[in-house]
């Protein structure tokens, strides 16, 4: 055999020798970013004994040189990145201006204006002027005086004390959301406004009623004829006032523990909370002078300085006095008919309905807990001297109550001592132009006019105005003025919704003895209503009309002769007649009382 011969150690030799073997050397470069905007990369392959790159690549000496072994060629690839100028993109270009006609430069005046009157706002509500820092009025608006407010929690905090009517709060999230200041508008007087109130058609009584306890004002008038009112705002601990907020409820607590109905009760009272007796009273009188004066089958009365405070249980589970207790939504819509009535008391210029007859309500209150001590005290001392029909007053922790503060309207009907015949036309004069009024200003009906809703005082007044459907009239008094109470059966078209109570619920109402005229006036008004009570049945105040001269003749001693009691007896079969207290003023009965004739 040969000797074996290494062809690549030849090959290396044969090189050598000759001096052409390449040196290889590691080449460092920056790579270059490459260009977006440039076409992909291309791939340059460079072949033995080739000095250029890819077509489109630029002319560089290559790195590699060809190394021939056994017929095969040896390459090197690398990336190639095209590097050369591209060209801009061809802008957009203007359409020409035409000829002989001038284009006009844009103008931004209004929006200059709209947006420094934006600012000039901000300015104002944010940081007013050291000049005028103490408030600014817009119509009766007033703005408080107020303290570097640091966040706006405390702003919320300041408008909760200047918002005495709202309901119950929002948690203190949606609170952060919404921490402007909204102060309502006053005047100087506690009036409502009148309102100009429409039958609504059947569809709309579901809609929701909205009753406004703060007047609105003259939004036209000028600055200058405002008077600017300061109002300083105490200073507030906001450490004691978070520890009642919480994230994740509402402000107050006990708000979970309430249905819907409670907290509309609430909402229509002006709280944020349930009141206990004691706060609620003390606010007209001190509680140790507190009187039971009168009771009902609903409640109690008692005397708090010079108000008379109606309190009613509610939403119980158990009988108060053999009655089922009256729920929280029924008792929403006395509230509100009671504040609905006050705006018949209001005296305006332009009022179409006035009257003084309805009880004025001062305040209402939702208390929670039992009776305190000194209400019990109270009782029972009534209870020792009158001999009290009701139960004793033991009511759980978590019983709630509806606490009407009305004004002191004197002495019931059955109680009340009439001196003479005048005085008994003045009482009837007077309940038949308030049922009129209250007719033609909210289709108003009663339906429970008994001698223990209507109240008696003396005074030293001759007169009293009315208006009924802006035609004014003074009716003689003689000295004695009614007010009219308990509105618990009464039915009203606020203009936004009806109210009323359906007394198909309470069939034992229409049970009384036969012959009484209390009971057969029941069932008068459910023989005309159809036990439709939502309608319009104005015929209903006729008949406890036609009642009160029933009392009149059977029940209430006074000094008569037998003329008066012929004029009496000859008024009730007129009023049979009649099919509303409307009709009814009208009657010659009353003729020679109204100082201005109603037509």
């Amino acid at each position: 055999m040969g000797q074996r011969v290494d062809l690549w150690s030849e090959v290396i030799k044969s090189e050598e020798e000759d001096g052409d073997i390449p040196k290889i050397e590691a080449v460092f470069q920056r790579r270059k970013k490459p260009d977006k905007s440039s076409e992909a990369v291309n791939f340059g392959w460079l072949v033995k004994g080739d000095r250029t790159s890819s077509v489109n690549g630029p002319k560089r000496d290559s790195w590699a040189r060809s190394l021939s072994t056994r017929g095969r060629e040896s390459i090197a690839v690398r990336a190639y990145v095209n590097n050369q100028p591209q060209k801009k993109a061809a802008g957009r270009k203007k359409p020409p201006i035409p000829k002989g006609k001038v284009v006009k430069a844009p103008d931004f005046q209004k929006e200059k204006e709209y947006f420094r009157d934006i600012d000039a706002f901000e300015l104002l509500e944010e940081s007013p002027s050291p000049n005028k820092s103490s408030t600014w009025t817009m119509g009766e608006q007033v703005v408080p005086e107020m303290p570097h407010l640091s966040t706006r929690l405390e702003k919320w905090l300041i408008s909760k004390k200047l918002n005495h009517t709202c309901g119950p709060s929002s948690t203190l999230s949606k609170i952060l959301e919404n921490s402007a200041i909204h102060q309502e508008s006053g005047c100087d007087n506690d009036a409502f406004d009148s309102l100009s109130l429409k039958t609504p058609d059947k569809s709309s009584a579901g809609n929701t009623s909205v009753f406004r306890l703060i007047p609105s004002c003259d939004e036209n008038l000028a600055a200058e004829d405002v008077p600017v009112r300061k109002i300083k705002m105490e200073s507030i601990d906001l450490e004691d006032e978070l520890k009642r907020l919480s994230l994740t409820s509402d402000l107050i607590p006990t708000h979970q523990d309430f249905d819907q109905p409670i907290l509309d009760l609430l909402s229509a009272c002006g709280q944020m909370r349930p009141s206990n007796f004691i706060e609620a009273f003390s606010k007209f009188c001190e509680p140790e002078s507190i009187v039971k004066i009168g009771e009902g089958t609903y409640g109690e009365a008692f005397r708090a300085g010079s108000s008379v405070c109606k309190i009613v249980p509610i939403d119980g589970d158990f009988r108060v006095n053999g009655e089922v207790q009256k729920r929280a939504d029924e008792l929403l819509e006395e509230v509100i008919l009671s504040w609905t009535l006050n705006q018949l008391r209001e005296c305006e210029t332009t009022a179409q309905n006035l009257c003084p007859t309805y009880i004025k309500t001062q305040d209402i209150k939702l208390c929670q807990g039992p009776y305190d001590p000194i209400l019990i005290k109270a009782w029972e001392e009534w209870d020792a001297k009158h001999g009290s029909e009701n139960d004793h007053p033991d009511f759980p922790e978590k019983q709630c109550y509806v606490m009407f503060v009305l004004e002191h309207g004197g002495k019931d009907l059955e109680s009340f001592v009439l001196l003479n015949f005048d005085e008994a036309r003045s009482l009837l004069v007077q309940a038949t132009a308030g049922l009129a009024v209250a007719e033609a200003a909210f289709e108003f009906e009663h339906r429970d006019l008994h001698w223990g809703n209507i109240l008696l005082s003396r005074n030293n007044s001759d007169t009293l105005p009315f208006i009924l459907e802006g035609k004014q009239v003074c009716i003689k008094t003689f000295g004695v003025q009614i007010s009219i109470i308990d509105f618990t059966l009464s039915r009203i078209n606020t203009g936004e919704k009806i109210l009323f109570l359906d007394l198909t619920s309470d069939p034992y109402l229409f049970k009384g003895p036969k012959g009484d005229k209390q009971s057969e006036t029941y069932r008068k008004m459910k023989a005309v209503t159809e036990d439709y009570w939502e309608g319009s049945f104005a015929r209903t105040n006729v008949l406890w009309l036609i009642y009160l001269v029933d009392i009149l003749l059977t029940k209430k001693s006074f000094e008569r002769s037998s003329k008066h009691e012929r004029e009496l007896r000859s008024l009730k079969k007129r009023m049979e007649k009649y099919e509303s207290a409307k009709e009814a003023v009208s009657d010659p009965f009353f003729s020679d009382m109204l100082m201005d004739q109603i037509s």
